[in-house]
């Protein structure tokens, strides 16, 4: 029976090396935003202003939105994995899955500590939801899926602000941004990591909520959900033939939403319906462009088992709970004012230099980790704690 197991680390690099992917490019973003410490930088050279200007450009339009929801994506594919292997040992998921997000959660706040923009608290509450879809069929999970992704919430709010002018949009997660940011800046260790905890998480709870997450998470990881069943990462002529379909298609949608998204907003005066819009088409947009990259990178791997810097990506991806969070430690002392105190100096250029760097040392630990164990760190033991009280 258990021949018959779809193992993602072995008959799936492909999903491994997607996840390195996204993991990579939320490494460089984040240490591009210097880990949400925000701070002008003056007295440089004219050329290096130049070059900080073009990657901050290049990182919004390119990985800003884009790798967030290729996270989401393979989360709804991973449930879908643990989902069937447990069902083809004749066991069911669904109930050890709703205490592995409750133990995601702990992850979540253990990663808050250090970083005011955690996604691991949503994705642990978001993903209970994955337990009240999973036996439905494929067209009613795609019909929700789609309704989730438009933004339904974002176009009720736009247009009932059209009709009641006096209506405003108020946001709440600035506040604590504002109370975290002179502690990021200037306080001790301790001090961080208490107003992380605490007005760091408000403010990246709130953000995300604000912003169109809570939505866009869960469409996409019933997306993700359907591509298991779908069986388009195991290479076939079919999941060749809808991959090439699915590039086309994004590729050519990717443009006007684009277009849309930044050219109307000019064009509409009531700031309450500008909010909404952009949150909504900014996230067709983002969509968009993750499917093309998920879509081509696909491709490419499906023409022979993976290119050697695909492959590479493999062990990052294996190890992304571990290198994620432990992305951040590095950041925050980098960043930090009780640390190295970088943020008052390394604009876009040089942070993306440094992001590389701690890339490159992640890839290097987690292959020397994964030669002699199976998983990473965190990953062995949120399996070791999802499976207690079972002979696994």
């Amino acid at each position: 029976m258990t021949t018959d197991l779809i193992k993602p680390s072995s008959r799936l690099g492909v999903v491994d090396a997607l996840r390195g992917l996204a993991l990579l490019a939320i490494v460089l973003f984040h240490n591009i935003e210097n880990f949400n410490i925000y701070f002008p930088i003056t007295d440089m050279p004219g050329w290096l202003e130049v070059l900080d200007k073009g990657i901050l450009v290049f990182a919004n339009f390119a990985l800003s939105g884009k790798a967030y929801a290729m996270f989401s994506l393979l989360f709804g594919f991973s449930f879908y994995i643990q989902l069937t292997n447990e069902q083809k040992r004749g066991g069911d998921f669904r109930l050890r899955f709703a205490w592995r997000m409750c133990l995601l959660f702990l992850f979540g706040q253990l990663h808050s500590l250090f970083y005011s923009g955690d996604i691991l608290v949503l994705y642990s509450v978001v993903g209970l939801m994955l337990i009240a879809v999973c036996q439905l069929k494929n067209r009613t999970v795609l019909i929700i899926a789609s309704v989730l992704l438009l933004q339904p919430y974002e176009w009720g709010r736009a247009i009932y602000a059209m009709f009641n002018p006096d209506y405003v949009i108020v946001g709440y997660s600035g506040q604590y941004y504002k109370a975290l940011l002179p502690v990021l800046k200037n306080g001790s260790l301790w001090d961080v990591l208490r107003a992380n905890i605490s007005n760091g998480q408000l403010f990246s709870d709130l953000w995300q909520l604000e912003n169109g997450r809570l939505f866009q998470t869960l469409g996409l990881f019933m997306v993700g959900m359907l591509l298991g069943r779908k069986k388009l990462f195991i290479k076939s002529d079919d999941s060749i033939k809808r991959w090439k379909t699915i590039l086309v298609m994004c590729t050519i949608a990717f443009v006007p939403l684009y277009l849309l998204n930044t050219c109307i907003p000019g064009l509409i005066d009531n700031p309450s319906v500008v909010k909404p819009y952009k949150i909504a088409m900014n996230s067709y947009a983002n969509n968009a462009l993750m499917m093309v990259y998920v879509s081509a990178f696909t491709l490419v791997w499906f023409r022979g088992e993976g290119l050697k810097w695909q492959k590479g990506l493999v062990p990052f991806g294996r190890m992304s709970l571990t290198n994620y969070i432990t992305a951040s430690i590095i950041g925050m002392f980098i960043y930090c004012g009780f640390g190295l105190g970088l943020y008052k100096y390394a604009g876009a250029t040089i942070s993306l230099i440094i992001g590389i760097g701690v890339f490159t040392l992640q890839l290097m630990a987690s292959r020397w980790w994964l030669a002699q164990h199976k998983q990473g760190p965190f990953e062995a033991l949120w399996r070791k704690a999802t499976w207690v009280n079972s002979s696994r």
